[in-house]
């Protein structure tokens, strides 16, 4: 009886220990802070674009006739001077082909000896009317040929001559050498580029702008730039050119930037980035760190003043400033937007809003 009893009273006690503990409420999960801000307006907000130091000037350069490269005299960098040698091709071709055309204007002019000795001599037998004028017509004929023929030989010698000339490849102007596409050894086609020269004078920023702000901006715009060797200043500018059409590749659009000072030291291929202020552009903008995405779809963690709670907001953006991001749609000027560690945040999370000096932040719209 003893084990019976044992047996069903160890059950009931182990349910009511179960029971016991069960009794109390889950723990609640801690609410972690959370920096918010509001959207700043857009005059508050200038664009950003990188770029690069660039001539304003840069003719690419190419051989007008083909030929085997045999001989590549600069390297990219290196500064030339006007008709400086910078590249030859093989030689052989077209000095064979002026020999033979050379010849070709001997003969021309040995049959035309010919041709107008025979000229003078039918022309004394016509005036003594020895010979037929159809006789002399004929004579005549081919006298005049003869020295078309001397004449258009003569032409194509020109032109041959002209060609061993072209197989110097020469700088057109002072300037530095940007870029190389050829090698020794490559056979190249007329007009194919073989070195971009960066001509001594202006430099330029070349930028570029993205489909959707290419509306946006208009040549004649004033831009400030900056340059990556130079952070502690910035010079004035403004858009001289804006390509028509978008780069097949990249789909943004190539701008050219100007100085309006001559003299401002910038170096091809140094870094910059051009600023331009953006008023009236996009309504509102957000700090880079508050934007997120997901499948491609950017958004933000808005915060209900209400309840705290976050909710996720599509948004649409603009060309990336510095620090800043323009939104277009999605969002109003009195939200409140979380600013920081939005990547472990979840949609319906409760949070405790808080300013960048981590005090509470009581959730009101801007007056």
């Amino acid at each position: 009886m003893f084990r019976h009893a044992l047996s069903v009273a160890l059950p009931a006690v182990l349910s009511l220990s179960l029971a016991a503990c069960g009794s109390g409420e889950p723990p609640r999960p801690a609410i972690r802070p959370a920096m918010v801000v509001q959207p700043l307006p857009a005059r508050d907000v200038t664009e950003a674009y990188p770029g690069e130091v660039h001539a304003r000037h840069e003719p690419e350069l190419a051989f007008r006739i083909g030929g085997k490269v045999s001989k590549r005299l600069v390297e990219v960098g290196e500064r030339v001077k006007k008709d400086q040698p910078l590249a030859e091709l093989d030689p052989e071709d077209v000095r064979l082909q002026l020999e033979a055309t050379r010849a070709q204007v001997a003969a021309a002019e040995a049959n035309l000896q010919t041709v107008r000795s025979e000229y003078t001599r039918y022309k004394t037998l016509l005036e003594r009317q020895l010979v037929s004028q159809s006789q002399f017509d004929n004579i005549e004929n081919t006298y005049r040929a003869g020295e078309a023929r001397v004449k258009q030989i003569r032409a194509e010698y020109d032109v041959a001559r002209n060609q061993a000339d072209y197989a110097v490849l020469r700088a057109p102007q002072d300037g530095v050498i940007a870029t190389r596409r050829v090698e020794v050894g490559q056979v190249v086609a007329a007009g194919q580029t073989v070195f971009t020269l960066a001509v001594d004078g202006d430099r330029e920023v070349l930028i570029s702008f993205p489909e959707h702000a290419i509306d946006r901006f208009r040549v004649g715009e004033a831009v400030s730039v900056e340059l990556w060797s130079q952070r502690d200043k910035r010079f004035s500018g403004k858009i001289r050119e804006l390509s028509p059409a978008a780069d097949p590749q990249s789909r943004t659009f190539a701008a050219r930037v100007a100085f309006d000072d001559a003299k401002v030291p910038a170096e091809l291929g140094q870094s910059a980035r051009v600023y331009i202020h953006a008023e009236g552009s996009v309504p509102l903008a957000v700090p880079l760190a508050a934007l997120t995405a997901e499948g491609g779809q950017p958004f933000v963690w808005v915060v209900d003043p209400k309840s705290s709670t976050l909710q996720r907001r599509p948004v649409r953006i603009g060309p990336y400033a510095e620090d800043r991001v323009p939104v277009l749609e999605g969002l109003k000027s009195d939200d409140w937007v979380v600013a920081a560690g939005v990547q472990v945040l979840r949609e319906g999370q409760e949070v405790r809003p808080v300013d960048r000096e981590n005090r509470s932040v009581k959730l009101v719209a801007k007056e």
